[in-house]
C-alpha cells in the first residue's frame, strides 16, 4: 500500500470542502440568489459524477478507453434511482447491488 496519494486527498478535501459547507455554516443562506444556492447544493452530487465517470467508464490503460462492461450500466441505474427519487443513497447502493450480483453469477469480472 502506497500513501503517495493522501496529500491529494487533503488537499482535494481543502479545496472542496468549504463550497460544500457554506450552506451549513452561513446563517441566512435561503437570502442568497437561488443561483447561488443551486450552485452550492449541486457542486457535490457534480464532483462524485464527475469521479463516477472518470473511474468507472474509463480503462486505466494509455490512451484511456470506454470500458464495456457491467460498470456503464451499474452507473445508469445509480443516475436513474437517483434521479428519481432524489437520494444519493439508494442510487449508489443500486449500482454496488447490480455489480456484486454481476460478479457473483459470472456475468462481470
Amino acid at each position: 500500500m502506497t500513501l503517495g496519494l493522501i496529500p491529494l486527498a487533503v488537499l482535494m478535501w481543502a479545496v472542496t470542502y468549504p463550497s460544500r459547507a457554506l450552506p451549513m455554516l452561513a446563517p441566512g443562506i435561503e437570502r442568497l440568489p437561488a443561483w447561488t444556492v443551486s450552485y452550492l447544493r449541486l457542486a457535490g452530487p457534480a464532483a462524485l459524477a464527475a469521479l463516477a465517470a472518470v473511474n468507472c467508464l474509463l480503462t486505466a490503460g494509455n490512451p484511456p478507453t470506454l470500458l464495456v462492461g457491467v460498470e456503464p450500466v451499474a452507473v445508469a441505474g445509480c443516475v436513474l434511482v437517483v434521479a428519481r427519487t432524489r437520494l444519493l443513497l439508494p442510487g449508489v447502493l443500486a449500482a454496488v447491488v447490480l455489480v456484486a450480483l454481476a460478479r457473483a453469477i459470472g456475468v462481470a469480472a
